[in-house]
């Protein structure tokens, strides 16, 4: 056994199982409150925003489906597991809108905040294996957490799409900002950005967007 291994099993013991349990369910009990975090999307049906918590839901179930676009070897049940708790910090921190670019300034450092309190209400062996999660996720250096990118800006471009461009036209957004922000996509997978690009296309020339692709050549595709 690694001296790691040995450092962990260690904190485990020193723990009684009870108050692990008990650490679990003040997690748990935490976490509930992520399904009170309203975004920017709109259900599909215009009804209502959706939370944070159903959009977590959304995109992890959404990797399984598009599984066979993601680049050859992405191991799909990780970026599941990253897509349900890639959003937890914004219990803390809130949803920043993916347009607001001042919104963004400190946006880094609240969620930093948000993972140390909110995770650090686990044991510390699994506080530290979901914490590490969460930055892989933010960082998106590997496959999993580059595919785990592209479905969470996909997933919003379907509900503005979806919504006749909804959320969109009540912020006034251009095609030049959707397709900078959406361009995520392309890192993970050519499949789904050249759908993406086709989807926002159809949405400038319905109206959906500002349509303003006469100057989107200063973009990179």
């Amino acid at each position: 056994m690694t001296s790691g291994h040995a450092t962990l099993s260690a904190a485990i013991r020193s723990e009684s199982s009870l108050a692990r349990l008990e650490k679990r369910i003040a997690f748990l009990r935490e976490i509930d409150a992520l399904k009170s975090i309203l975004r920017r999307s709109y259900l599909m049906d215009t009804s209502r925003f959706e939370n944070s918590a159903e959009h977590s839901w959304h995109v992890s179930l959404m990797s399984w489906i598009l599984a066979e676009h993601a680049p050859a070897g992405t191991d799909i049940c990780a970026v599941a597991r990253m897509m349900l708790f890639h959003d937890i910090v914004e219990i803390d921190a809130g949803d920043t809108f993916i347009y607001d670019v001042a919104g963004t300034v400190e946006k880094a450092a609240k969620e930093q905040a948000a993972a140390t309190r909110i995770f650090g209400l686990l044991p510390e062996d699994q506080r530290d294996e979901l914490r590490a999660l969460w930055v892989e996720f933010e960082t998106g250096k590997t496959p999993e957490a580059r595919f785990a990118r592209a479905l969470d800006r996909l997933m919003p471009l379907l509900h503005n799409y979806h919504t006749d461009g909804k959320s969109w036209r009540e912020h006034g957004i251009r095609f030049t900002q959707a397709k900078q922000v959406n361009q995520v996509i392309a890192n993970s997978s050519s499949e789904l950005w050249e759908y993406a690009l086709a989807l926002l296309n159809d949405a400038a020339e319905k109206g959906f967007l500002i349509d303003d692709r006469h100057t989107a050549e200063d973009i990179p595709c």
